[in-house]
């Protein structure tokens, strides 16, 4: 074999990039979207944007991704390789050295399908000898108007803004107590609770909806239950971030924040709602089933 050529896209080199035909069982081919460099109309830095080249043809490719003034790329959006080429993709993730978490999407129940997970495998394995570790697999969930009821509000919780970001943060501070989200388990455990609110409100400020539709909610006698953030991310309306504050688990008031968070998006126009959980957290899990929002996908987070 050649020696390989590991090196990030210049302006006009999509047709290169795209030169590797891409599979549709797993990762962003599944969602119909084909890649393209800012200056061919995508949404793709050419310097995010790497190729491990073999004779001059695609052996393997990565692209990175961040919405436009994003100093740092958010995410591993695009990562694959030719057949025979997993050791040049793990080798382009080493040389690039880009970090950012990497989430290969999957359709729902990709274990039972043998092609589908043969591919999702050897992307994984790849993924993990170019230096990424796994780190959680979630449910894609996406609730759509006149397909999914909406579910009817429970009136147990009054939600209220919360303007004061100090005290936004102090609730924020007091659901990250047991909590069942890896990301968060993983900040807390590695850096502490300050770091991982900042990652926390890091995300939110992210998020192109503004700060205003951030709820706390109460209880009829006034006690904090906890927090519901109805979303817009550069894809669409979302359940940003719910949860509840450890002294008031064991209620069901997850559910309850789950459905005032589906009806503000609605009342903000929403017509389609996308959201998220661990597999492994089996009450939030329980609590999408039970308001009527659909599996529509899998992830495998890796960091």
């Amino acid at each position: 074999m050649s020696d390989l050529v590991i090196r990030p896209l210049t302006t006009g080199e999509s047709t290169l990039f795209n030169s590797l035909p891409a599979t549709s069982l797993v990762g962003r081919a599944l969602l119909g979207l084909r890649f393209a460099t800012l200056d061919a109309g995508g949404e793709f830095r050419p310097e995010w944007s790497w190729v491990a080249l073999r004779g001059g043809m695609v052996a393997a490719r990565a692209a990175w991704w961040g919405k436009p003034g994003d100093t740092k790329p958010l995410a591993l959006d695009w990562f694959d390789f030719a057949p025979g080429e997993s050791a040049a993709a793990a080798a382009l993730l080493r040389t690039a050295d880009i970090s950012a978490e990497y989430d290969l999407l999957l359709p729902y129940g990709w274990r039972e399908q043998p092609a589908v997970r043969a591919e999702a495998e050897a992307r994984m394995a790849a993924a993990e000898a170019g230096g990424l570790r796994k780190l959680v697999e979630r449910y894609r969930y996406t609730w759509q108007a006149g397909r999914d009821p909406l579910p009817p509000r429970t009136g147990r919780l009054i939600c209220r803004p919360e303007p004061d970001d100090a005290a936004f943060r102090a609730v924020l501070a007091r659901v990250m107590t047991g909590t069942l989200d890896a990301h968060d388990r993983r900040m807390l455990d590695e850096h502490g609770l300050e770091a991982a609110l900042d990652e926390a409100i890091g995300f939110l400020d992210w998020l192109t909806s503004a700060a205003e539709w951030r709820r706390v909610a109460y209880t009829a006698q006034g006690e904090v239950a906890g927090v519901h953030v109805p979303a817009k991310n550069p894809g669409g309306f979302c359940v940003g971030f719910i949860a509840v504050v450890p002294e008031q688990r064991g209620h069901g008031y997850s559910y309850d924040l789950l459905v005032e968070c589906t009806h503000d998006l609605v009342e903000r126009g929403a017509e389609e709602v996308a959201a998220a959980t661990d597999q492994e957290n089996f009450p939030m899990a329980a609590n999408f089933a039970k308001a009527g929002y659909p599996i529509t996908q899998e992830r495998v987070n890796f960091v």
